[in-house]
């Protein structure tokens, strides 16, 4: 097994059943290792460490009775302080929410318990996720372990992507509206898994965008993402969006290689204006699919530039944000984060407006869709750039919002267009920065998405690599 902090859950589903280790030594020591050092990575906004301790003893309890559950039995995670624990507060990032204690578990935490994983605690977010670099100036910001100047995590699901790439938990739940889940396992070195809308429920779920928010795990390897995912998804009468949609096995044919499917760099937004470093370490991974018997070659997407060319965009997401948050918005604002108050603006779209967003939004997933038949998946960056200092980043709202835009590009692209989409690792700045390959397909296509991303992870080494977290101790 891979050291116990960055083992992977196939790791330690084998090691549990092979007795090397059992769920409640496992717990115990992921929360010693959170104790020793969250007090710099900040992962965490709290534990549910007797909850953990319990559902650990009860995993062990039923795996010797010959009650097993599956390969989740007995692992921990973490999730995202915007899913509902019972009893816990859902503060989706303000002190405003402190008081807002959930009355039972989400739909996500409950099925991840029946699979018999055993909850650490909740992670830090932005405020109400409305934010892709990570930065909360309320409840503080995650440091991204893999520098020991602070370097942005991330977001919105900045916890997440900070507790699973410094090894604090195997996953954690995040959640994706515009690159929420992608854009922090990209920067922190993880795998995240971006599922089409109506695949996961999000009921007990706090919400920014009904019809654009999706949720998703962070995992240290691919098998594990679609491990996770088999579990979360299905039909929810709690969130309408799951209706009739059927059953899907992503792990029936996750090791089934890429030979004969046809792969395409997506051109040519996705490629504008990239560091250099991150250009050439994704454009690096079509020589590798070619060599596992893939086609690559370059495809067109006017659908993907036209999203970026509607100007009321973003004004549609602020107009469901504001609806779920409008108390705080209204009363509370100078109470709340400043990089979040463009939600506001909400208030301000007409309703014709907001109609005509949603009928173009339809009309370019139907044309993307039409556009990609003959494409099993395209790859692209995840980030133009990797992680830069908060120094940098937060110098003040201006630099804030000029480095957002770039980091949102390519993953809100895919909210937009509904499609699914995996990020993993593909290389390293010589900062020792990770950098991220996002693998796209089809919407409801998520065994496309990680198989490609399967077979990508299984011929290269980029996932092996560990941040050093000596500065952290």
């Amino acid at each position: 097994m891979t050291e116990l902090p960055f083992a992977t859950i196939t790791e330690l589903a084998r090691a549990i059943r092979g007795g090397e280790i059992g769920p409640v030594e496992l717990t115990e020591k992921l929360l010693d290792r959170i104790g020793g050092l969250d007090g710099k990575l900040h992962a965490f906004i709290g534990l549910t460490a007797e909850r953990a301790m319990d559902e650990a003893r009860a995993a062990e309890a039923a795996l010797a009775r010959g009650d097993d559950l599956g390969p989740l039995h007995g692992i921990p995670y973490a999730a995202k302080d915007l899913f509902d624990v019972a009893g816990e507060a859902t503060t989706a990032g303000t002190h405003l929410l402190t008081d807002n204690i959930a009355a039972a578990d989400c739909a996500a935490v409950r099925r991840l318990a029946a699979a018999g994983m055993v909850l650490l605690g909740k992670t830090h977010t932005v405020q109400f996720a409305a934010t892709i670099i990570g930065i909360n100036h309320d409840q503080g910001t995650p440091h991204n372990p893999w520098h020991a100047e602070p370097h942005v995590p991330g977001g919105s699901s900045s916890g997440s992507g900070v507790a699973v790439g410094g090894g604090l938990a195997p996953m954690a739940l995040g959640t994706d509206t515009g690159g929420s889940v992608r854009a922090p396992s990209s920067l922190c070195g993880t795998v995240g898994l971006k599922t089409t809308v109506g695949r996961v429920s999000r009921a007990g779920v706090y919400p920014l965008s009904w019809t654009l928010d999706s949720v998703g795990p962070l995992t240290r390897s691919v098998e594990d993402a679609a491990l996770v995912y088999q579990a979360l998804r299905g039909f929810d009468a709690d969130d309408d969006t799951t209706l009739h949609l059927p059953e899907q096995d992503v792990l029936a044919n996750l090791k089934s290689g890429v030979q004969g499917l046809r792969l395409a760099f997506g051109e040519t937004m996705f490629f504008d204006d990239l560091d250099p470093e991150v250009e050439a370490a994704v454009r690096a991974s079509g020589a590798v699919f070619r060599e596992l018997g893939a086609t690559v070659d370059g495809i067109e997407l006017p659908e993907a530039a036209a999203t970026r060319e509607i100007p009321d965009r973003l004004a549609g997401i602020a107009v469901e944000a504001y609806h779920y948050n409008r108390r705080l918005l209204d009363d509370h604002a100078d109470e709340l984060d400043p990089v979040i108050l463009w939600l506001a603006l909400g208030k301000e779209m007409a309703a014709p407006d907001y109609f005509a967003l949603l009928r173009r939004r339809a009309e370019l997933r139907r044309a993307i869709i039409e556009r990609l038949r003959d494409v099993d998946a395209l790859l692209v960056p995840t980030t133009p750039m990797p992680a830069r200092p908060v120094a940098l980043v937060d110098a003040d709202p201006a630099s804030h919002d000029a480095h957002a835009r770039p980091y949102a590009r390519n993953t809100s692209t895919g909210n937009f267009l509904n499609l699914c989409a995996v990020s993993l690792p593909c290389g390293f700045t010589n900062d020792g920065l990770p950098i991220g390959l996002m693998i796209y397909a089809k919407p409801y296509h998520e065994e496309m998405a990680l198989r490609v991303a399967h077979a990508y992870e299984q011929a290269t080494d980029w996932h092996f690599r560990r941040p050093d977290l000596s500065w952290a101790s």
